[in-house]
């Protein structure tokens, strides 16, 4: 239980961070393909998200853009079409609606072979609704490190600091970008938000201290508590780091380098929006907002490879363990979760994830609005039916 606390705390310190009250000037213009977007000014105790109430999360996650500035970036010109295949089991449909209905699920996506074979919603939502991801972001993060790596822009043994100079003489000195990406610095991290001394707890100390420069500040005073690659330990504060890496080294926000490297050979179907940091950047590990349909088609553009995005077996790399939880069988890669049994997936607080099968060529996407944010027994309970959706497969 312990990883998923630290998840629901990344998700606050990216709310810290988009909340920060930084001006429209710092947070930067808008660029070719990727227009900024102010929300209506909102008093700041209006931005707690994880004090939202219920009814607020099932109206608010449907609208992040009238709560926090961020870039809103253009659907793919040319749509991936997806047709309806073979619908699952009637006996299947009702455990899944029945299954929506108790938890507080807004909508399941499940596609055979990149066709339709389920797909409800709840709460409200419509197919043409976005609604945001939270730490599923993290994987898209992750995916955008892998074309930086294809454009050679990074190599995955490049130092850290060589992307990011400002964190020269710190305890990232030595740590590697794969180590960044598996959460295995080595550098010490607090995402404890019952402790008021902890990291995550400082976050906005050092944004009105330091604005934009907050995230390398904050990440260059951070002590060393093991040899890089030696300890895994969740910090939502590195992937924030990623994200800064990949823009550094391609020059441009990761919403506009998403439009090329995901949205456009995904064939998003809407518009994504993905909220900025103090730098004007976007913020690594939290916070876009897609339509249910488009994560399901980021997840068959994963199980196809990547499109040419990526180097050649790039996903095959970054969702194998890199990381493995004792004899659980769960396990971490380059910001993807690892399961049981060959599959693996991205997953975000209250109910957000892309969970893959790759042997049966299924992709079960679902958004939700689930009471306890770091999904409790309701984790495993949506596990667990994916994994009949994809037994009933041939």
């Amino acid at each position: 239980m312990g990883m998923i606390r630290h998840a629901v705390s990344g998700a606050a310190l990216a709310m810290l961070l988009a909340a920060s009250g930084v001006s429209a000037e710092e947070q930067g213009p808008a660029t070719p393909d990727a227009r900024l977007v102010q929300p209506p000014a909102r008093d700041p105790s209006d931005l707690q998200v994880l004090f939202w109430t219920d009814e607020q999360r099932s109206e608010r996650f449907r609208e992040m853009e009238q709560w926090f500035a961020g870039h809103e970036v253009p659907a793919a010109a040319t749509p991936r079409l997806l047709e309806k295949g073979t619908p699952l089991s009637a006996e299947l449909q009702a455990e899944l609606q029945a299954a929506m209905a108790a938890t507080g699920t807004a909508g399941i996506m499940v596609l055979v072979d990149g066709k339709i074979a389920y797909e409800a919603y709840g709460l409200g939502m419509g197919p043409q609704d976005r609604w945001t991801s939270f730490s599923v972001a993290k994987s898209f993060t992750s995916t955008l490190l892998g074309a930086a790596v294809k454009d050679g822009l990074i190599s995955l043994d490049d130092p850290v600091t060589k992307h990011i100079p400002g964190l020269a003489g710190s305890a990232y000195e030595g740590v590697t970008v794969r180590q960044l990406a598996t959460m295995t610095s080595g550098v010490a991290w607090n995402e404890d938000y019952t402790d008021p001394n902890s990291d995550v707890a400082q976050t906005q100390s050092f944004v009105i201290e330091h604005g934009a420069n907050a995230i390398v500040a904050q990440m260059k005073a951070l002590p060393r508590e093991a040899e890089p690659g030696t300890k895994w330990s969740y910090k939502t504060g590195e992937t924030n780091l990623i994200g800064v890496l990949v823009e550094n080294a391609v020059g441009e926000p990761l919403a506009e380098y998403a439009k090329r490297k995901i949205i456009d050979p995904a064939g998003f179907e809407g518009d994504l929006f993905w909220m900025v940091d103090p730098r004007g950047g976007n913020i690594g590990g939290c916070c876009l907002s897609i339509t249910l349909a488009d994560y399901a088609r980021m997840g068959q553009f994963v199980l196809e490879g990547g499109k040419g995005a990526v180097p050649d077996g790039w996903f095959a790399e970054a969702t194998d363990s890199q990381v493995d939880f004792g004899d659980s069988g769960f396990g971490y890669g380059y910001q993807w979760w690892t399961y049981p049994q060959g599959t693996f997936g991205a997953q975000g607080i209250f109910g957000q994830g892309i969970t893959l099968f790759p042997d049966k060529r299924v992709v079960f996407a679902y958004i939700g609005n689930w009471k306890q944010a770091s999904g409790g027994p309701t984790r495993g309970e949506i596990l667990d039916l994916s994994r009949k959706v994809a037994a009933e497969v041939r």
